[in-house]
C-alpha cells in the first residue's frame, strides 16, 4: 500500500484525501453535492488516478505515488466525468 500513496499509515492518507478533496470541490465551478466521506474518497481516488496515468504516461516510476498537484488535478478531472452523468434537476413549471 505504501507504493500507491507514499505512506501506509491510513490516518495520513485519509487527512491528505480530504484536503485534495476540499480543494478540488474549491476549485472546480458548479455545485458538488458531497458530504465529508465523498470528499476524502474524491481525493484518495484523485491520487489513485493521477498514480495509473503518470506511471501510463511515464511521468512516474512504477510504484512512485503521484504528487499533491497530480491527486489534485486528478480529483477535478473525477469531479468533470461525474457531472457530466450527472442528471440535472428539473424545475416545477
Amino acid at each position: 500500500m505504501e507504493n500507491l500513496f507514499g505512506s501506509s499509515n491510513w490516518l495520513y492518507i485519509i487527512l491528505i484525501g480530504f484536503v485534495v478533496g476540499l480543494l478540488a470541490r474549491f476549485l472546480k465551478p458548479g455545485r458538488d453535492g458531497m458530504g465529508i466521506i465523498l470528499t476524502t474518497l474524491l481525493g484518495i481516488a484523485g491520487a489513485v488516478a493521477a498514480g495509473y496515468i503518470g506511471q501510463a504516461m511515464g511521468w512516474y516510476a512504477p510504484g512512485q505515488p503521484a504528487g499533491f498537484i497530480g491527486a489534485l488535478i486528478g480529483a477535478i478531472v473525477i469531479l468533470i466525468i461525474v457531472s457530466l452523468f450527472r442528471r440535472k434537476p428539473r424545475s416545477l413549471p
